[in-house]
């Protein structure tokens, strides 16, 4: 097998820019009406590898989320290319969407409906038939903690964290070979954090599952992630393992550096989970 196709994701020179209006933020074009574009993701480089977990932290506002949405097909880049297992994901976007599934922190359903009647109905929509998905959810419900009565509860009774967990096991259910997870714990108690971690790290062993993860969580994205790239203003500052990230920042009073430090160092800022003006 060549090197080639032991890359999953690669992220060539992808810029996305938006022009403000009314504390919105629109895609940019080049023939708008003349206000400067505001510059999300700044010709952003890196690959992903087959079987990897690779973390992207960064500050609010940063361009995480804009980065994970051009590789959703959500958003197209203004400059660059991203290839998911060879696929332009401008070119083949129908191919690329077969390969990929996502996690918002912000995930939206039919509140009215159960976890199972809203997991049938988002499996439905990619073939998957009635009974299959049936029986996936339940198994895919059940290694993530939820018990069988909160399965045919409507979603408006739920924690927003039980909430999430379904919006992971909806992304599971297709068995995507690329997942995308943004910010996929943000709001789960401890335990609950840790169950979807868990099932994670299993996923990448036994299924062979490529994830890219951005996360607020220092901890979750050391323990985690194989590579990590840190993202400021739109741009990379630095990428390498999380031993290696840390190695970049001295020891302080006979400590050794975490995650957090590194990433102070590099940005001069806090991660602090908020709302991004992206």
């Amino acid at each position: 097998m060549s090197a080639a196709n032991h890359i999953a994701l690669k992220v060539s020179g992808v810029t996305k820019r938006f022009v403000k209006s009314d504390g919105l933020h629109w895609p940019w074009k080049r023939n708008g009406n003349g206000r400067k574009p505001v510059v999300a993701v700044d010709s952003v480089s890196f690959h992903v590898r087959r079987g990897e977990i690779f973390g992207i932290l960064g500050p609010n506002g940063s361009g995480k989320s804009t980065l994970v949405r051009c590789i959703a097909t959500l958003l197209f880049p203004d400059e660059g290319q991203i290839n998911v297992f060879g696929h332009d994901v401008m070119k083949e976007e129908m191919a690329v969407k077969q390969l990929i599934n996502r996690v918002s922190v912000e995930a939206s359903f039919f509140k009215k409906l159960t976890p199972m009647e809203n997991l049938i109905y988002g499996a439905r929509l990619y073939g998957l038939g009635a009974k299959e998905a049936r029986a996936r959810a339940l198994e895919v419900l059940g290694r993530l903690g939820l018990k069988k009565e909160a399965i045919f509860q409507p979603m408006e009774e739920m924690r927003r964290g039980m909430q999430q967990k379904v919006a992971i096991a909806r992304a599971l259910l297709t068995q995507p070979i690329l997942l995308l997870l943004d910010e996929p714990t943000t709001g789960l108690d401890p335990r609950s954090k840790r169950e979807v971690q868990a099932f994670l790290e299993e996923l990448q062993a036994t299924h062979d599952t490529t994830i890219l993860l951005t996360t607020h969580d220092m901890q979750e994205a050391d323990a985690l992630c194989d590579r990590i790239a840190i993202l400021d203003d739109g741009q990379i500052v630095a990428l390498d393992t999380p031993t290696g990230l840390k190695a970049l920042v001295p020891r302080t009073n006979g400590h050794d550096p975490t995650l957090e430090d590194v990433f102070m160092e590099l940005t001069g800022k806090r991660l602090v989970r908020e709302e991004e003006d992206e």
